[in-house]
């Protein structure tokens, strides 16, 4: 499987080529790996914010613990997830899922119900981890997709969320920073593309 091998090759590159950008080309496929996540329902709630504004990733790196990642890579990314999951989110899911498949849209409103009805049963804390969990799904693609198309890539938690919030006026939006990645072309100077990858064998993984 090339799959494997390029997990092999792939690691959380720490130290960046700044000089190096990620073509617009290779960022579409990017882009369409992260559209063909899986998530709860195919529902995809959240939305991700590609930046490569210097001036803007100054003003996160900030609030990013000073990680020089933000700034020197070519590009950061952003998936928010919704902080407020409201009815008209299922309804437009469902008028695309009538469009798409050419089903009367009729023909779909238990399931709509169905999940209407389980989205109100949930806690706002529910509600949260949930649609968060969800873009965690779409950051699984993008590494995968990166590591197959030899982007460098580091996924990262380190990072103030409201401050991200504010930056990117993404309570506005009903919206909230939920997990960033870095992308790019690891520098030369990168010790970590030297290390030995560290995991659990499969005996002690695998129950």
């Amino acid at each position: 499987m090339n799959l494997i091998e390029n997990l092999e090759w792939r690691y959380a590159t720490k130290k960046f080529n700044p000089s190096k950008k990620v073509s617009l080309e290779n960022l579409e496929q990017i882009k369409k790996a992260i559209q063909l996540s899986a998530s709860s329902y195919g529902l995809q709630l959240y939305k991700v914010i590609i930046l490569d504004n210097k001036e803007l990733r100054e003003k996160l790196k900030s609030v990013s613990y000073g990680q020089n990642q933000i700034t020197e890579a070519s590009h950061l990314i952003v998936f928010c997830n919704y902080s407020v999951v409201t009815e008209n989110h299922i309804d437009e899911y469902f008028v695309l899922k009538s469009q798409t498949e050419q089903v009367n849209i009729l023909d779909l409103k238990g399931y709509s119900d169905f999940i209407k009805a389980d989205v109100r049963n949930k806690s706002q804390i529910e509600k949260d981890k949930w649609t968060s969990n969800q873009t965690y799904l779409a950051l699984g693609n993008l590494l995968n997709a990166c590591a197959e198309l030899k982007i460098d890539a580091c996924p990262m938690e380190g990072f103030e969320t409201k401050e991200y919030n504010k930056i990117l006026n993404l309570d506005k939006q009903g919206l909230n920073a939920s997990v960033i990645a870095t992308i790019g072309y690891r520098s030369d100077d990168d010790s970590s593309q030297n290390t030995k990858k560290v995991r659990k064998s499969t005996n002690n993984l695998f129950a």
